[in-house]
């Protein structure tokens, strides 16, 4: 008989880093490594990895996002070059560090949700 698990949204499991069935056990084992395993429901993530995908979105997102910030405030202050390329840099760098993984888990949730039949759920 299988267990049944309550519907855990994409966004949930990926904003919290959790499994995408049970919404209950860790997603990573590191800071990008998935678990073999789910720890509560033993659904297995590892080869149903998301691969680059993340980090791909994550350069056009943020550089949509962060360089017409830059370009006006380029315009409105006078920095020299170098610091401009020290303060974008540290900022994207920071983002996409910060973000990478959400997004990874995220996407991995709706692998999950989309491809489940391929999961094993």
């Amino acid at each position: 008989m299988s267990e049944y698990y309550p519907m855990v949204s994409a966004i949930d499991a990926g904003l919290r880093c959790v499994c995408p069935r049970c919404g209950r056990g860790k997603l990573f084992k590191g800071y990008l490594s998935i678990v073999d395993r789910c720890s509560v429901c033993g659904l297995e993530l590892a080869r149903h990895d998301s691969g680059d995908g993340p980090a791909v979105f994550l350069i056009f997102i943020l550089g949509f996002l962060v360089v017409p910030v830059a370009l006006i405030v380029s315009l409105n202050v006078e920095w020299p070059l170098w610091l401009h390329a020290l303060v974008w840099g540290v900022v994207i760098l920071g983002l996409a560090l910060g973000m990478l993984r959400p997004a990874k888990a995220y996407t991995t949730a709706l692998q999950y949700k989309h491809r489940r039949h391929e999961m094993g759920g």
